[in-house]
């Protein structure tokens, strides 16, 4: 005897097979990124332009970056991690405040 699957129990095995595979990722964490309050940076490789517009290195992978605040930046000494969560979500940590979330922004105007 041939047991078929129905189509509703094939959305909730594919479905649940994602969720079990943990967050999205996408291809990179490079890009410019934009928080609500209009604060923005921009990531290339180790390259960062921070929010308060020094053009700095930090320690890069695919998906993350970190850096330690250069002085007269608010929070200057600290260390902040980005943590990419979706191809159009970062999440920033830092010891200062709670997570924040930023997205993906167009490229800035000169």
């Amino acid at each position: 005897m041939r047991r078929t699957v129905s189509p509703i129990s094939l959305v909730l095995i594919v479905s649940a097979s994602l969720l079990a595979s943990g967050p999205a990722r996408a291809d990179a964490i490079d890009g410019n990124w934009c928080h609500a309050d209009g604060r923005s940076l921009s990531i290339k490789g180790p390259q960062l332009t921070t929010p308060g517009g020094k053009q700095i290195e930090g320690d890069y992978d695919r998906h993350g970056f970190a850096y330690v605040v250069p002085a007269f930046e608010p929070e200057a000494g600290a260390t902040i991690t980005m943590v990419l969560i979706s191809e159009t979500e970062m999440r920033l940590i830092s010891p200062a405040h709670p997570d924040q979330l930023w997205r993906r922004c167009g490229k800035p105007i000169s």
